[in-house]
């Protein structure tokens, strides 16, 4: 299994990535988690921009799944023809939401580029993943998400703050993708965010292989919220970056 960040902004684009979106590959499969704001660029970076097998999107908030907006022009409009309609899975209320992002909406632009399947927390199948799922403790419907393959397994926070089920969720899995958004030194609204320590010791609770923060705002210190995740974290860890590639 290989994990490949697309983008790994939180809230909004910064100057070095986009939002979030993961790319993970096994057997040949390839399956994006979640697809925020500016993700399709660095998509066709990273190969063929249409060579897509599924989509998971984690929540409705904009920094997660906006892209998924102009991704319909690249896959319907494509000088080779427009591409297979892409399984898409997402909590209740994705379509819409996408749907009327468009300035004048119109069935086909959404329904001949994407076929939709809801997602409630039940475990699923998608390709060779066998992904389970935890509701994470955020304003909206979130959920995190173990994808399981040949053994190995990678678990992706989403968006989070401290949340006993995440760590239910991640114990023992071998990479560890947890969003580290909020600076220790600051006075951060609650359940909403994870700050670098408390990403740290989820991920130590949670007895995790490797663990790489992402979901990094902007406006923080990436090195001091970094410095705090692996301070708390005994194993090894890393600072998600746009285009870095780890095998799982």
């Amino acid at each position: 299994m290989r994990l490949t960040v697309v983008g790994c902004a939180g809230t909004f684009p910064g100057p070095y990535s986009p939002c979030s979106a993961y790319l993970v590959e096994d057997d040949g499969f390839r399956l994006l988690l979640d697809m925020g704001n500016g993700a399709i660029g660095n998509l066709g970076r990273l190969g063929d921009l249409l060579n897509l097998d599924a989509v998971l999107v984690t929540h409705l908030h904009g920094d997660h799944c906006l892209d998924l907006v102009t991704y319909t022009y690249a896959r319907r409009y494509d000088p080779r023809g427009a591409a297979p309609p892409l399984p898409v899975y997402g909590p209740e209320g994705l379509f819409p939401r996408i749907f009327n992002s468009f300035d004048k909406p119109r069935p086909d632009m959404v329904d001949d580029v994407y076929a939709f399947a809801d997602i409630d927390g039940s475990p699923v199948e998608i390709g060779p993943f066998a992904i389970t799922m935890a509701r994470t403790n955020h304003p909206v419907e979130c959920y995190a998400v173990r994808l399981t393959s040949k053994g190995r397994s990678l678990t992706y926070s989403a968006d989070t703050g401290h949340c006993d089920d995440l760590i239910k969720l991640a114990h023992g899995t071998d990479v560890f993708l947890c969003e580290a958004s909020y600076d220790d030194g600051a006075t951060n609204p609650p359940d909403v965010h994870l700050t670098g320590r408390e990403a740290g010791e989820h991920a130590k609770q949670a007895e995790v292989g490797r663990l790489i923060t992402t979901h990094h705002v902007p406006w923080n210190n990436l090195e001091r919220v970094f410095a705090a995740a692996s301070d708390a974290f005994p194993g090894p860890s890393a600072a998600a970056a746009a285009c870095a590639v780890y095998d799982v």
